[in-house]
């Protein structure tokens, strides 16, 4: 593994931390800096109620094993951290530690210089305990890692109520465009829609058209990063985009990630599009249909056509404006310690998947009632998020995308399905205009 090349922000005692990784007692662990003036500040756009009480008790555990070092945890927004972020790079005032950002969006702060390498965090987690291949999209052309993983995500699996198919006489789960299509329109009555996709200008219907794309054997970029847009499978994606768009609540027209749940778990949907999270809502806000939900993989246009599932791969990093490197480190570190990190995937059960081995094969966290009454939904989102990708690592014959984060930031594929689906604009026009957007944003 390569290891930062910049001694002063790289981690001085990797031993010592590989035994604090391997006991947990992050007490045993000296820290040189002056303990009464290090404040650690954590940013993270996962901020729902139970999530907060996990990252309270790993702050705690943190704190009584390191007098002096406090950690304060800042809440951001999905839709809004990259103007957040930009404006903490422009002046300085950086947070020390960020969790649960995309892989692709690291990316692209590393190229400009923004983020410290994790080297020395992956090696004191141990690499080998983290699943095959987790950390290969976070690995930087210079042969650092930008980041590493926080959980795995399945961002696109179709979520399908069991009762309401059997209502319609639906006797297996859809598995392609045509198939799918048709059973929402038998599921579609009584006030109830049969479907629900984002048709909002936001980072969702982004990433949900990217895998649309995908499952209509489109890319976005060529494997070399050409960008590949300008294809007839981008045609037919838009067209099924158009198509379902009836199907979806009036208000799909500006839905991103919080209206779309709530769409399904209320029961306004007869299916929906979702992470595992779903299931802990489910069980929570709208128990009745607890025993009449499942999931699968997107459908895809043809059984010729792979599913393309979207893992936006959670992530942990550090900015390197921060002063208090070695220290954020060691709180990076501390977050992977079994019983804080088992309480924050217990946060949201399902939602986000272990990327350690040790994780998924504790008792501990095998010991959640979601985990056991879904046991095999939770096994497929896993399996799915392992093998998947997203714009910024499109597929494993892709080279790794450091703009991927420049190109969401445009908007232009959210625009895309507005101006063609919404406005009924001319595809081949809006998706050349949309190209160019792209290839500029590439440039940097």
């Amino acid at each position: 593994m390569t290891h930062s090349a910049n001694g002063r922000n790289g981690m001085t005692r990797r031993g010592a931390l590989k035994g604090m990784a391997a006991t947990t007692a992050l007490a045993a662990v000296p820290f040189r800096a002056s303990a009464q003036e290090t404040t650690l500040r954590w940013w993270s756009p996962q901020g729902a109620p139970l999530q907060l009480e996990a990252y309270n008790f790993q702050i705690a555990a943190f704190e009584a094993a390191n007098p002096g070092i406090k950690v304060v945890f800042e809440t951001t927004s999905d839709e809004g951290y990259a103007a957040q972020l930009a404006a903490a790079f422009a002046s300085g005032e950086v947070p020390d530690i960020v969790t649960h950002l995309p892989s692709f969006s690291i990316h692209t702060y590393y190229s400009n210089g923004l983020v410290e390498p994790m080297n020395d965090v992956i090696e004191a987690v141990g690499p080998a305990d983290f699943y095959d291949g987790a950390n290969d999209v976070y690995k930087a052309a210079d042969g650092n890692y930008v980041a590493t993983g926080i959980g795995n995500v399945a961002a696109n699996m179709l979520w399908l109520r069991t009762d309401l198919m059997e209502e319609a006489g639906i006797d297996k789960s859809p598995e392609t465009w045509d198939e799918f299509r048709a059973a929402c329109q038998a599921m579609q009555k009584n006030g109830i829609y049969g479907a629900v996709l984002p048709y909002g200008r936001n980072s969702m219907t982004t990433r949900i058209f990217v895998g649309v794309m995908h499952q209509a054997g489109a890319t976005v970029f060529t494997p070399d990063l050409q960008v590949a847009i300008d294809s007839q499978e981008t045609r037919d994606a838009l067209e099924f985009y158009r198509s379902m768009r009836e199907l979806c609540p009036p208000g799909a027209t500006n839905y991103s990630w919080g209206e779309a749940i709530t769409a399904f778990v209320s029961g306004a949907t007869a299916t929906g599009i979702y992470t595992g999270r779903v299931l802990g809502n489910v069980n929570t806000q709208n128990p009745s249909i607890a025993d009449s939900i499942t999931c699968v993989r997107y459908p895809t246009i043809s059984p010729d056509v792979k599913s393309w599932t979207f893992n936006a791969f959670p992530s942990v990093f550090i900015p390197a404006q921060s002063k208090k490197i070695e220290a954020a480190k060691l709180f990076a570190t501390h977050l992977f310690e079994p019983e804080g990190h088992i309480k924050q995937l217990h946060a949201a059960p399902g939602h986000l998947l272990p990327v350690l081995k040790s994780i998924n094969s504790n008792p501990i966290y095998q010991d959640n009632p979601i985990i056991k009454k879904y046991a095999a939904e939770v096994d497929l989102m896993a399996s799915a998020a392992a093998d998947g990708h997203n714009l910024g690592y499109e597929s494993k014959a892709h080279m790794s995308n450091d703009r991927a984060g420049d190109v969401e930031g445009t908007m232009a594929i959210s625009d895309m399905v507005q101006r063609v689906v919404l406005n009924d604009e001319n595809p081949d026009v809006v998706i050349g205009e949309t190209a160019k957007i792209i290839e500029e944003a590439m440039k940097g």
